[in-house]
């Protein structure tokens, strides 16, 4: 494993971590401290996030990781059905790549 990809792994470790913490806020409620949110974890199936959570996540999004992250246009992309087979991993993902991103691009 070359050390790109170790920083990646890094990446998206730090960026699970702060996620989960971010969805459980917004969840709000006592049994989403007790739900592992990892890569595999379905937005719909796993956590049963409604569309204001949606909205409140990207609020959240924004301020963690600046407005290059551009959750709301993101999901705008995507038809219904992608949406709900959406899983945190791919936020993450998303997420990342944003971040890593050239500023100039």
């Amino acid at each position: 494993m070359n050390e790109n990809n170790l920083s990646t792994i890094s990446n998206d470790a730090v960026v699970l971590a702060d996620l989960g913490t971010m969805i459980r806020e917004v969840i709000g409620e006592e049994w989403a401290e007790d739900v592992p949110i990892e890569m595999e974890t379905s937005f719909a199936k796993d956590l049963e996030l409604e569309s204001i959570e949606f909205v409140a996540l990207a609020e959240r999004l924004k301020e963690k990781f600046g407005k290059g992250v551009d959750f709301a246009g993101w999901l705008g992309s995507m038809e219904l059905e992608q949406i709900l087979q959406l899983r945190v991993g791919q936020l993450v993902e998303f997420i990342v790549r944003c971040n890593s991103a050239s500023p100039t691009a």
